[in-house]
């Protein structure tokens, strides 16, 4: 994918986020991250039904790195199964680590390819993923019980 590409989808992502703005619905699977080192804070509340991601939404404070991930984890991850969501995290985690990873599999996320060029950004990407790993364990658990 070309570098004007990337910027393209991740500026677009950031001006025209989709699924922002949360709901009520106990329904949701709700988590809460931040950034100590900046504003970025991120609200995610993601619908499961039976194994499905069914929905999700996101909403917060952050700066356009962080916005457009969000919004492009939470495009890229309806509609999947929990175990596909799952392993589009760990692909995504390990390629923003430097570590082999399947491209396919990323989607859209695939714009944060070079990311790991800027180790001040790569928080910022991540965090909202590390918002869907808080609800993937709160699913589990709830499952477990």
């Amino acid at each position: 994918m070309q570098e004007e590409m990337k910027r393209d989808i991740i500026l677009d992502h950031y001006q025209n986020p989709r699924n922002k703005g949360l709901i009520n619905d106990d329904s949701y699977i709700k988590a809460d991250t931040n950034n100590e080192s900046c504003i970025d804070e991120i609200h995610l509340m993601v619908k499961i039904e039976d194994g499905i991601i069914v929905d999700a939404k996101f909403d917060g404070e952050a700066c356009a790195i962080c916005t457009s991930s969000s919004s492009i984890m939470v495009e890229t991850l309806i509609g999947k199964t929990v175990e596909e969501a799952i392993t589009i995290y760990e692909n995504f985690n390990h390629m923003l680590n430097e570590e082999p990873y399947n491209e396919e599999l990323l989607e859209q996320a695939y714009v944060y390819n070079d990311i790991y060029k800027q180790p001040n950004r790569k928080k910022c990407a991540l965090l909202p993923w590390w918002g869907f790993e808080k609800v993937i364990n709160k699913y589990k658990n709830k499952e477990n019980q």
